[in-house]
């Protein structure tokens, strides 16, 4: 064979090797971390670490049952950040774990809505990735509700607890009790109590250790949005919250033995004013114990049937300060001036002169507490009839929470 024929068959041979290497190359290439198709080395073999991380969210599905928090956990590689976004734009916030590895969401799903997650992550190897989950929650079968006090921007007196009262019963009332959060401008003691409200509803109030100090600025945050009540009361569906300041110590003692009522305010006496209670030995005497104002009503109509006496009287009342739910007030009795600083002749209230009760009647501030003393009296004023929770020991009182 011709030098010059075997030269070429070698030349032929060597090209079709290069080729054949190269075509094995350009793979391996492909699956490197470092995407560069140079000559084979370390960094071109396939990366453990630079698999896909697997991320998991609980809840999944559809109508799934709410009240629980998001979890999202990652496995091969690490959490950078997760964000849950319902359909309306409102945000479950979360901290990432600091191995990187779990989110749980501060807050609870919570009924009858959609939800996207987005969980960004890194792999071992450093590749930053995206992945993306959605699911919903069942709508609420039954909704509780709160009627709560006292309202936002308020000015309110030393003893003025926060009271909230729900429509449905409470049976969660540890859960319910986890979500109520009060913040005060001095750090003031306080505890909640589970109550029975005078209308029979279940009710939880707030009050402090001993009255407020003036200028107290106090914010409730009741995030129940989310929690389930328990048997018979249904799901939360809106949080609620209220903030208010703290007036001047107001106190009013009113001493029926000598039917007398007296304003003090930053401990001096403002003002004696001339009373009449109610009359002794029967259905129409007054409580004892401390009462808060609860409300300011001025002109109502009194009728003494609805609060079972009877017909005893029927009558459009002036300067009408409401003490308890069973109906004893504060206020101008005109028809029972004779007895005023003398005798109790009233059907439970404490009446005074239609002058008195003006100038009273602008004094005094809803949570201002009556302290009232008597012989003979109804009794004690109950917790729940009105803002009686200050007759109840503090020792007690706190264990009256749920989460004591």
């Amino acid at each position: 064979m011709p030098r010059t024929r075997a030269l070429a068959h070698a030349r032929v041979r060597a090209t079709v090797m290069a080729t054949a290497v190269a075509a094995l190359l350009v793979p391996l290439a492909a699956c490197s971390s470092s995407g560069t198709t140079g000559a084979p080395d370390t960094k071109m073999k396939p990366n453990a670490d630079d698999r896909p991380v697997t991320v998991t969210v609980t809840p999944t599905g559809e109508r799934v049952r709410a009240g629980e928090p998001v979890r999202v956990t990652a496995a091969g590689g690490r959490l950078t950040a997760v964000t849950v976004t319902d359909a309306e734009g409102h945000r479950l916030t979360g901290k990432v774990a600091a191995d990187g590895r779990s989110w749980v969401s501060a807050r609870k799903a919570v009924p009858g809505a959609a939800y996207e997650v987005t969980a960004a992550t890194r792999s071992g190897a450093g590749t930053a990735r995206t992945t993306k989950a959605a699911f919903t929650t069942a709508a609420a079968g039954q909704v509780n509700k709160v009627d709560w006090r006292p309202g936002t921007g308020t000015t309110v007196g030393v003893a003025q607890p926060i009271s909230l009262v729900f429509d449905n019963p409470v049976r969660n009332r540890a859960e319910v009790e986890k979500q109520l959060k009060v913040t005060t401008s001095n750090g003031t003691e306080g505890s909640w109590g589970w109550i029975r409200d005078w209308s029979g509803r279940d009710r939880v109030d707030w009050r402090p250790k001993a009255y407020w100090k003036p200028g107290t600025k106090v914010t409730l945050n009741a995030e129940l949005n989310g929690t389930d009540s328990g048997a018979g009361g249904g799901w939360f569906v809106r949080d609620y919250t209220t903030s208010f300041t703290v007036g001047a110590r107001q106190i009013v003692k009113v001493d029926l033995d000598h039917h007398r009522l007296t304003l003090l305010r930053d401990g001096e006496t403002v003002r004696r004013i001339p009373v009449s209670g109610g009359t002794p030995g029967g259905d129409k005497r007054s409580w004892r114990g401390t009462a808060v104002l609860m409300a300011k009503e001025g002109t109502i109509n009194m009728n003494s049937e609805t609060v079972g006496l009877a017909d005893a009287y029927n009558k459009m009342v002036d300067h009408s300060m409401r003490l308890t739910w069973s109906g004893m007030y504060a206020h101008a009795a005109p028809w029972n001036a004779r007895w005023f600083g003398n005798s109790n002749q009233s059907s439970g209230c404490i009446g005074m002169s239609d002058a008195d009760a003006a100038w009273f009647y602008a004094q005094v501030r809803p949570g201002d507490p009556f302290e009232i003393t008597g012989k003979d009296t109804k009794g004690v004023v109950a917790p729940g009839n009105g803002f009686g929770a200050w007759n109840v020991p503090w020792a007690e009182w706190k264990g009256m929470s749920a989460l004591r």
